[in-house]
């Protein structure tokens, strides 16, 4: 067994651990951890254990012991530890009383934390983390690193942590969820941005930025720090660096970190020297906020990665599914799945990276975020508006009142679901013309996360 394993397994054994809910990662943990002689229970809204499906032998075969219903976190109390997901909030005052009766409350995550023999880096921010730690991931293989990719993105890490090599690396992207009760760092912390998100579940916006600063809080005096230079909350988190630190922009030449040069090359400031890693012209990706990614991965990796294979990167990484992906040209029509945008910033910036005005659905779940940053960029960038959810009369009444929307000549139409906004566009789209799923909102009014939202639309589309 390896000795992550057995420290595991010392933490464990003979304890009384609950899971909140079965997830990806707790399906794999729950088995895992009656193994290693935990005393098991699953607290779950399911009400029955047949509603687990297959899984239900698991937990039978595992001597599971269930706790569940409406009364589900009744079997808090007497454990010596809890696991929480990261969508169960953590200041939900059941889980706060069993924390002040002395029961630990921890995660997949913090448990990898604290057991990882490898060098992690890890990326946080309200916009671009997932395809800033993808591009992090793609620049370590490509130097010939062996990469373990997981957190918020990929898969979990815990129940694999007995096969990470000390020289391997861990990518993980951090949420805020995961980060609200984190009391460890990486060796490398990035964030990209912090702009109102998930205020449905924080109580204000300082308890989200707070949560993204337990990233940079616990590193050590060898730790680095990568901070977006334009965001004035990423910049003030300057104050909480422990030890190296750089920046990242593509609006100003700085003297410390990643920058674009007025003549498009993407460049590093570091110790007096200026390096050019590649032409903007040569990057695969599409829009200015991905070469900000691309700008805050190449920080990330500085001195671990060469120039040479962060430059090969960035001429051949295509994006990941969801983020401005192209889904199909018909007619002469292109349409472009960007369900990951589920805040007025994503889509903001998605509508800027294309060079003329598009059809754009929009619409779902609200999280009480502000749409009015969202209105002028959609009157200068959009010639025909799908609403569509929780948040269409939201984001209509904020459109009509920015100024300039009598004369954009932007028309707004109203679509039930998906399959009619899908259906509304097809119908108005002309040869040339541009669609773009962009909701500025969640998708839990209609589906269970943005990936099956944007699976949903593909299938649509590709059924025209």
């Amino acid at each position: 067994m390896e000795q992550q394993v057995l420290q595991l397994k010392q933490l464990v054994e003979g304890k009384k651990v609950a899971f909140i809910g079965a997830g990806v990662s707790h399906k794999q943990l729950i088995p895992l951890f009656s193994q290693l002689g935990a005393i098991v229970t699953l607290c779950d809204k399911k009400k029955s254990v047949e509603e687990f499906g297959e899984y239900a032998q698991v937990l039978k075969e595992n001597h599971v012991k269930l706790s569940l219903g409406k009364d589900y976190m009744n079997g808090f109390m007497g454990q010596d530890m809890i696991l929480r997901t990261p969508g169960f909030e953590y200041y939900t005052p059941e889980l706060q009383q069993a924390k002040e009766s002395g029961v630990e409350i921890t995660s997949e995550m913090e448990l990898f934390f604290r057991l990882c023999p490898c060098k992690k880096i890890a990326v946080t921010g309200s916009d671009g983390k997932t395809t800033t730690t993808s591009l992090i991931a793609a620049m370590l293989e490509q130097q010939g690193k062996t990469v373990h990719l997981g957190g918020n993105i990929g898969r979990a890490l815990l129940p694999i942590v007995g096969e990470i090599a000390p020289k391997d690396v861990a990518v993980v992207e951090l949420s805020s969820f995961q980060l609200i009760s984190m009391k460890q760092s990486p060796e490398i912390a990035v964030v990209t941005n912090v702009t109102p998100n998930h205020l449905d579940h924080h109580k204000d916006m300082q308890e989200y930025i707070d949560a993204k600063r337990n990233i940079l809080l616990y590193q050590s005096k060898e730790g680095k720090a990568v901070l977006g230079y334009e965001n004035p909350v990423t910049r003030k988190m300057q104050e909480d660096v422990q030890g190296e630190f750089c920046w990242f922009t593509r609006l100003n030449p700085i003297d410390n970190g990643a920058f674009l040069r007025e003549d498009g090359m993407l460049c590093m400031a570091k110790d007096g020297q200026i390096v050019p890693i590649v032409s903007q012209k040569e990057v695969k990706l599409r829009g200015l906020h991905n070469i900000e990614n691309l700008l805050a991965a190449s920080a990330a990796v500085w001195g671990i990665v060469s120039v040479e294979n962060i430059a090969q990167v960035a001429r051949t990484f295509t994006g990941v599914e969801h983020r401005i992906e192209p889904v199909r040209l018909l007619n002469g029509v292109q349409w472009y799945n960007d369900s990951i945008a589920s805040s007025p910033t994503r889509t903001i910036a998605g509508l800027r990276s294309f060079d003329q005005k598009i059809i754009l659905i929009a619409g779902g779940y609200d999280k009480h975020i502000p749409y009015e940053p969202l209105a002028p960029e959609i009157l200068e960038h959009v010639k025909e508006l799908i609403l569509m959810g929780d948040t269409a009369p939201v984001i209509e009444k904020a459109v009509c009142a920015c100024d300039g929307f009598e004369q954009s000549g932007l028309k707004i139409h109203h679509a039930s679901d998906m399959k009619e906004a899908v259906e509304i566009a097809y119908n108005i789209a002309k040869q040339g013309d541009i669609v773009s799923l962009s909701p500025a909102s969640a998708s839990f009014d209609k589906y269970p996360n943005f990936e099956v939202r944007g699976k949903h639309f593909k299938e649509l589309v590709n059924q025209l």
